[in-house]
């Protein structure tokens, strides 16, 4: 999927850097097609998110030591951020910034990741007007 962005990304009038940092040895058991959407959503809302004419995006892929996750996944960009007061509401079915679409990517998201793959999908931090960081652990 990120590849599939990487070579679609000069198309989109943006210049957009995808930076890849993968550190993992282990495996997790995942629907290929699910978990492909909800990469392909976080990664278009990234894009979205991004008002400059130079972003960046971030993907960290690491092991985790401990606890009931094997992976943890980082997706992080340099884009507007989500406002403290918001955070809470951008899984909410039907919530959205932008101008087209239903608002359904994150709600829908959150549940596959889960409900459907035993995970955990969160936004473990932002700034307004420096970018998030959306955190998937499975």
């Amino acid at each position: 999927m990120v590849r599939y962005f990487k070579t679609r990304l000069p198309q989109g009038g943006k210049r957009v850097k995808i930076v890849e940092n993968y550190h993992v040895n282990s495996t997790v058991a995942l629907n290929k097609d699910l978990f492909e959407w909800v990469i392909e959503n976080l990664l278009k809302n990234a894009i979205d998110a991004i008002e400059k004419d130079v972003g960046r995006i971030e993907i960290n892929l690491k092991q985790l030591k401990n606890g009931r996750h094997r992976v943890c996944i980082d997706i992080s960009d340099n884009g507007r951020g989500i406002d403290a007061k918001r955070k809470s509401e951008v899984f909410k079915p039907g919530y959205s910034t932008k101008k087209r679409g239903w608002g359904l990517g994150l709600s829908l998201a959150k549940r596959i990741i889960d409900q459907y793959h035993g995970g955990k999908l969160t936004v473990k931090e932002s700034r307004t007007h420096q970018g998030t960081t959306m955190r998937i652990l499975l």
